[in-house]
């Protein structure tokens, strides 16, 4: 299958274009605005909120949106276009709307699965067909995570999370929704990962941390493996190293596929860079180039513009940027997907600032930065600030900034 010329996503096997309908729109100026992270997604990333949502209690609910959110009651009246002293009943429980419709329109504007509100939602498809379709869910979240459309990536299976998860509190899952409700779970954490920023990270570790629950339990060592690797990642993307090194050294032992074992070693490198690991660091990227040499096709991980990027970054935080700077300037080819253009540009603007490189430091920001927005990677814009600031480019510190505030607009639940 084809990429695209100019972001490598895959093409599908009908399309005569050399590049994917995302690059024409913006090539062409057409580029929509964004779409809005449903405010659901947010609030479950929220450890107490998504204990209040699991509660469906109305008033425990709303005082949750408010917090995870920051709104005010008379915000949030608006929101729902109710006065301010009826929202602050709901919250008191002095009022609990009982009717169907009110429910249904609450639900409808907080972006809410209707069952958590305790009504039923008359256009959904009944629970079988959503067991049958949701292996298909998963996928779609995966197709759009790997080609950079991150936002669709969340969107697509939290309902399906919420809903499952709905059935698991009640005792209804059999072995096969068990095993969905854990895809769904690890789907929803990878995805949160990607969009959220840094703050919210640990939201996302949750996600993948419930899935591995389940998968300790499903008798099947590949997903076992994959799940050991996401959760890892995730950890370490909220600063859990020595549990991320764990989860990962367990991934590389337990996986039976070369392309699963070189996936979790090269995530591996990454976290022993991170955590000092001088040693593992190095034994996992030299794992890493011997699956290499025996790979075929293009893996996410497994390629060599990602190992690349995952050398340097790693020798960076080991504190040797010029030997960083001396990998970067090595040939690697293409990304395997949209989001390591980005990620690798931070990297080499970090390596590049450390190094002394101002004027390639500022080059590779500004285009960091620029790309993170499009891409919508938060956490990326907040890696550009920082590597800004300590090669003091004052002018990437505010471009970074301002992008990241307008990225956090999206995340809001106002219209």
């Amino acid at each position: 299958m084809a990429g695209c010329e100019r972001c490598g996503t895959a093409l599908g096997r009908y399309s005569h274009a050399p590049v994917c309908p995302a690059c024409r729109a913006t090539s062409n100026g057409l580029a929509p605005r964004p779409p809005r992270l449903i405010p659901a997604v947010w609030t479950w990333s929220d450890p107490a909120a998504a204990a209040a949502l699991s509660s469906r209690d109305l008033a425990a609910i709303l005082r949750a949106y408010r917090a995870a959110n920051r709104l005010s009651q008379e915000a949030l009246a608006s929101l729902l276009g109710y006065d301010k002293s009826y929202v602050a009943m709901i919250e008191t429980r002095r009022r609990t709307p009982g009717d169907v419709a009110g429910r249904r329109h609450i639900a409808r504007a907080l972006g809410l699965p209707f069952h958590l509100l305790g009504v039923t939602d008359p256009d959904d498809a009944d629970f079988a067909a959503l067991v049958q379709f949701g292996d298909s869910v998963i996928r779609l979240a995966e197709i759009a995570r790997q080609s950079g459309r991150v936002v669709e990536a969340v969107n697509e299976p939290w309902p399906l999370a919420a809903r499952l998860e709905a059935r698991a509190a009640e005792g209804h899952l059999e072995r096969d929704t068990l095993y969905l409700l854990a895809s769904a779970r690890l789907a929803l954490g990878v995805s949160l990962g990607t969009v959220l920023p840094e703050e919210r990270l640990t939201g996302a570790a949750a996600w993948t941390g419930k899935a591995l629950l389940l998968a300790r339990h499903l008798d099947d060592t590949d997903f076992l493996a994959n799940t050991l690797r996401m959760h890892g990642n995730e950890l370490r993307k909220a600063g859990r190293l020595h549990a991320a090194v764990a989860r990962l050294e367990h991934a590389a032992a337990v996986s039976t596929t070369a392309a699963g074992h070189g996936a979790a070693l090269a995530l591996l490198a990454r976290a022993a860079g991170e955590a000092g690991s001088a040693v593992l660091f190095a034994d996992a990227i030299e794992g890493c180039r011997r699956r290499l040499d025996t790979a075929t096709g293009t893996d996410l991980l497994l390629n060599p513009f990602t190992l690349r990027e995952i050398h340097a970054r790693g020798l960076l935080a080991l504190d040797r940027p010029h030997d960083a700077l001396q990998v970067l300037n090595t040939v690697a080819g293409e990304p395997a997907a949209p989001q390591w253009q980005v990620i690798e540009r931070v990297t080499a603007g970090e390596v590049l600032a450390a190094t002394g490189e101002r004027a390639g430091a500022e080059e590779a920001l500004t285009v960091a930065i620029a790309t993170a927005e499009q891409r919508r990677l938060p956490h990326q814009l907040q890696r550009v600030v920082r590597a800004a600031e300590n090669g003091h480019l004052s002018g990437v510190v505010i471009a970074g900034r301002r992008a990241l505030q307008r990225l956090r607009g999206l995340l809001s639940p106002a219209a």
